[in-house]
């Protein structure tokens, strides 16, 4: 039996972390689950957005399910997400990008991954206000990050058929952080010869993206402009609501619904629950129960190709009727 960390998350995170915690137990995983509390309404509850009780858990279960927790624009906290990412080493954001039948989307038979560096960057954090009219950030690329995302991105490639990765960069401009990071990638490549390599500047790649996105297999790059990326990358397969995601590291993993808090929507049924399900899926793969995940997945696509869908994505159910429908599929 294995023991999950479950955070539902502000907004919609409660309906939708509900139903994939609904169909992972239909799924017939062996799975048990310690609810933790995290994000802005637990920062009104207990004066703070993610204590370490919640980071303890999470390290001794090796694995939590994460529904969206706000963050405010500009002042208060820190982004809950990056907290445990940064406190917990989870250097991987792992984000597969797949098309569905009967989803509408700009382009169909989509199957490509973005792998993103999680722990440094622009977003570390650092800034600071000079006087009135200038703040400062300061990015951080080290070899050791940039070697280790690198070698998870031809890893994962190896590990599931890939053919290709890609390393996306501002090296023209950004000659010595940038540079540095596509250099390690540059030599990574070489112990990998039987998948292919090559690089592209962020901007190209972006444009590239959204007019032939079958050029990319494995995408791999700096946290920033693989943040970036891999929002586009969902708008080509429907949105973010289709798109799961996971954190990754080397004692843990956190897998989460990748879309916001909606708070307008929240408590009115009308969540769409596809991401937190395919997350909860990928989790399931994670830890090796591998039947239970692709029968998910497999109902998740058999409800779409059948026009069962909420209406976020053009279909008439509400969440709970969604998440039903699935569980029917897997009977």
């Amino acid at each position: 039996m294995q023991t999950i960390t479950l955070i539902y998350g502000d907004g919609i995170g409660k309906e939708v972390i509900a139903s994939a915690k609904a169909i992972v137990e239909a799924s017939g995983a062996p799975v048990e689950w310690e609810v933790q509390e995290a994000g802005a309404e637990a920062a009104e509850k207990y004066g703070k957005p993610i204590d370490d009780a919640v980071l303890e858990s999470i390290s001794r279960n090796g694995v939590a399910l994460k529904g969206p927790t706000a963050t405010p624009i500009g002042k208060g906290f820190r982004s809950v997400n990056v907290e445990i990412r940064k406190r917990l080493d989870l250097y991987v954001n792992l984000r597969p990008l797949r098309s569905f039948e009967g989803v509408k989307s700009l382009y169909q038979n989509i199957d490509l991954t973005i792998v993103r560096e999680n722990t440094e960057g622009l977003y570390i954090g650092i800034e600071k206000q000079v006087d009135e009219g200038r703040a400062e950030a300061t990015k951080v690329i080290t070899k050791k990050a940039s070697d280790r995302i690198v070698k998870y991105a031809f890893d994962y490639a190896k590990d599931m058929g890939k053919k290709k990765v890609t390393a996306i960069h501002k090296a023209n401009i950004m000659k010595l952080t940038d540079g540095l990071f596509l250099n390690c990638a540059r030599e990574i490549a070489k112990g990998y010869p039987d998948i292919a390599f090559n690089d592209k500047i962020i901007d190209a790649a972006c444009m590239d993206l959204a007019l032939n996105p079958y050029a990319y297999d494995v995408l791999v790059a700096p946290n920033l402009y693989g943040d970036i990326i891999s929002d586009l990358g969902s708008a080509l397969v429907g949105g973010l609501g289709v798109a799961p995601g996971a954190n990754i590291g080397e004692h843990a993993a956190v897998f989460e619904a990748v879309h916001g808090s909606a708070p307008d929507i929240a408590g009115k049924d009308l969540a769409n629950p596809t991401s937190a399900i395919l997350s909860s899926a990928m989790m399931l793969k994670h830890l090796g129960m591998k039947e239970e995940g692709q029968r998910i997945e497999d109902a998740v696509a058999a409800c779409f190709a059948a026009g069962q869908m909420t209406g976020e994505l053009g279909g008439s159910l509400g969440c709970k009727a969604f998440t039903k429908a699935i569980i029917d599929k897997m009977v």
